[in-house]
């Protein structure tokens, strides 16, 4: 493509006819860039001015223009196939240039050389668009004019003119559900999900209502006696409801419970009395949590037969036993009484007794696991695709479910006052309700379709109606067990149809390829977090300090996210803001199993949050994150309400850093040897994780 140029100025020129070239300046970007002037292999030892000598054709070789102003170009458009065009140049370093002529005050008239950039800067004006769009349409592989065509997947740093592609038809970002969502809306006014403002009301009535439900100025009415008799009695009712409206667990944290090893899930018992946490060097630790704002360490029991990680643990209704898995069959059952030494009993939970054999499967695994409302059983998800049901007593599994086509991540009990409805998530993407007081045919008895990735976790609201679920395609869904659809009609549908089998362990997910499930029934669609890396978990939140309004999951960008039933986001806990750069990075490392370390320096430092866990009578979160440089170790946090403070008048103070025995990390540190310079068991020891 020849380009004319013409300018105001002129070249300087020597006697012998030489140009004289000040080499141009390169911008700030590329500083760490050296020029280096086109030479004919000998070497010029001269910092000045260079006089480059012509070559045989009489062309004068230097420094591209740095200035484009003032400069009319002329185009000429040819069809001479995929060569260069007529004026182009090829740089030994890839670069293409363009040659031109100027035309100075005096008629003087030198070459002109445009780099790529130049070149796409001019390109990129208006006029020229027009021209390339036309002339690309007439040769059939310009842009569409297309209305669907709304969203350029070009490279924007490709080469002009190689076009866009158009978006295929239903799919996009575009083809998410809308936020906020109108079914949404209509549960969050139903008063199912607790209690929330008053819709559609004048800015006036708003802003006194938000006045109102603060707790401090009712708490000011009551200690005042403010208002007749009647009117105490409702503030004292306002106050026991309304207290946990908007005390959402703030980014700041109360303390940091260090692991040498990544956490992989925690959680509060129902009476929020105790918490339980599982790491990755196989070892679940117990914690007292009576005062949710003073824990006290409680106990520590090991997978003898471990494999990569603890993929899940339950707790009994009555506390007294913990259940928790790995990649196998075996799972183990550990009393939490402190006092109680003994080992774990170890049950074959693919043990179908004499009916069928043993069941055991060397390469099988259980990814999740639940106990009963009784505590008689334990349900479980594994690797192979059936779905077992245990009877602790007789020691065998007593039902086994073969519906999924693909490993089940979750599994939970629809009701916990019941055992006869399960609910089962898995890789095929389909979520799925088991009756078992019909399973004569060992048939589900509906199913759910509206993921289009595989199904991370499953969560029961515990009323026998709402489910929640996390999905690969980076979205959370609710559903309403009225609205499942036959077995009859899930047998008509292939969900291969809908999915990309998206990995989500490494890449990050391509929402430009996002294409709905066309039977989607869910009722609402909540997204914004990001499930990458691991099954990331998701829950309702507790009843007595949230009034069941919120739904909240871990993130793998460090975040628990917080959201109100109409899909809007209602707070955000920082994990990785409360714990960025609080552990050193040096030796530790290799007590740690690497996932993103790279080289010496340990990666960067990067926060997985995989579960939160939302105190039942508290506004407190604990979060369990794969927590480090290079997300090599693991943390729980712990988040409470604090009214926007970032600092806390009371004991214990705000941000300590606790091994896994809850002691002081930072005391010790100050006096002899540092952690970070010990042996690789007396770090172990320091941090709690030494079992001698």
């Amino acid at each position: 493509m020849p380009v004319e140029a013409s300018g105001s100025s002129s070249p300087e020129h020597s006697a012998s006819g030489v140009t004289h070239i000040r080499p141009a300046a390169f911008d700030v970007d590329d500083d760490d860039m050296d020029f280096e002037p086109a030479t004919d292999g000998t070497e010029t030892e001269s910092h000045d001015y260079e006089e480059i000598e012509s070559d045989s054709d009489g062309i004068h070789f230097h420094d591209a223009e740095e200035d484009l102003s003032n400069i009319e170009v002329e185009v000429e458009l040819t069809e001479e196939g995929d060569g260069a065009a007529p004026g182009e140049t090829d740089n030994d370093d890839g670069t293409a240039t363009e040659r031109g002529e100027e035309t100075g005050r005096q008629g003087a008239r030198r070459e002109l050389l445009l780099t790529r950039n130049q070149i796409l800067q001019l390109l990129g004006h208006v006029g020229f668009r027009q021209i390339y769009t036309q002339h690309a349409a007439a040769r059939g592989f310009g842009p569409s004019n297309d209305e669907d065509d709304d969203e350029d997947d070009s490279d924007p740093s490709s080469t002009y003119g190689s076009g866009r592609r158009k978006r295929k038809p239903g799919t996009g970002r575009c083809m998410y559900p809308a936020v906020p969502s109108k079914a949404g809306k209509e549960l969050m006014q139903s008063g199912t999900f607790g209690t929330n403002s008053r819709p559609d009301g004048s800015e006036r009535i708003e802003g006194c209502l938000r006045r109102r439900k603060k707790m401090a100025y009712q708490t000011m009415m009551r200690e005042l006696g403010l208002g007749g008799p009647g009117q105490q009695r409702n503030s004292n009712k306002f106050i026991a409801q309304v207290d946990h409206i908007n005390m959402i667990p703030s980014s700041k944290a109360d303390k940091i419970i260090n692991y040498n090893a990544r956490c992989y899930s925690g959680q509060f018992s129902d009476d929020g009395n105790f918490f339980f946490s599982c790491a990755q060097d196989y070892n679940v630790r117990m914690y007292d949590t009576s005062n949710p704002y003073a824990w006290r360490y409680y106990k520590q029991v090991h997978h003898p037969y471990g494999q990569w990680t603890i993929t899940d643990a339950s707790l009994s209704p009555d506390n007294r036993f913990l259940a928790y898995s790995t990649i196998g069959n075996i799972v183990c059952l550990a009393a939490t009484d402190p006092s109680e030494e003994s080992q774990p009993y170890a049950l074959n939970i693919m043990d179908m007794g004499n009916r069928e054999g043993h069941g055991y499967s060397r390469f099988g695994g259980v990814w999740s696991i639940r106990f009963s409302g009784d505590g008689r059983e334990l349900v479980a998800g594994t690797s192979m695709g059936p779905v077992y049901v245990y009877d602790i007593e007789a020691r065998k599994s007593i039902l086994r479910l073969k519906g999924h086509t693909n490993d089940v991540n979750a599994v939970c009990f629809g009701d916990k006052a019941s055992p006869h409805i399960l609910y089962s998530g898995s890789d095929d993407t389909t979520l799925k309700v088991w009756d078992r007081r019909s399973m004569g045919d060992n048939r589900e008895a509906g199913v759910f379709m509206g993921h289009v990735e595989g199904i991370t976790y499953v969560d029961s609201k515990g009323d026998g109606r709402y489910i929640l679920s996390n999905g690969k395609d980076q979205t959370m869904k609710l559903w309403d067990l009225r609205m499942m659809m036959s077995k009859e009609k899930a047998d008509g549908i292939n969900p291969e149809d809908y999915t990309t089998n998206f990995d989500y362990r490494y890449p990050p997910y391509d929402e430009k390829k996002y294409r709905p499930h066309g039977h989607d029934n869910s009722v609402v669609t909540f997204r914004g977090h990001m499930v990458l890396k691991t099954l990331i978990r998701c829950h309702f939140s507790p009843p007595n300090s949230t009034d069941s309004r919120y739904v909240y999951t871990g993130s793998s960008d460090g975040n628990v996210y917080v959201y109100n039933m109409d899909a809007t986001l209602a707070g955000k806990i920082g994990v990785l803001e409360a714990t960025r750069n609080t552990r050193s990075r040096d030796e530790a490392a290799e007590d740690t199993y690497g996932y993103e370390f790279f080289g010496g320096e340990g990666g960067h430092w990067s926060t997985c949050v995989r579960d939160a866990s939302w105190h039942p009578s508290a506004p407190i979160i604990a979060a369990t994150s794969w927590n480090g440089w290079g997300s090599q170790q693991g943390t729980c946090t712990v988040h409470s309400w604090n009214d926007g403070m970032d600092e806390d008048e009371g004991d214990p103070g705000m941000g300590k850093t606790l091994n896994a025995q809850l002691g002081e990390v930072n005391a010790p540190m100050n006096s002899g040897r540092s952690y970070f310079t010990r042996s690789r068991r007396a770090r172990r020891a320091f941090l709690g994780d030494d079992d001698d």
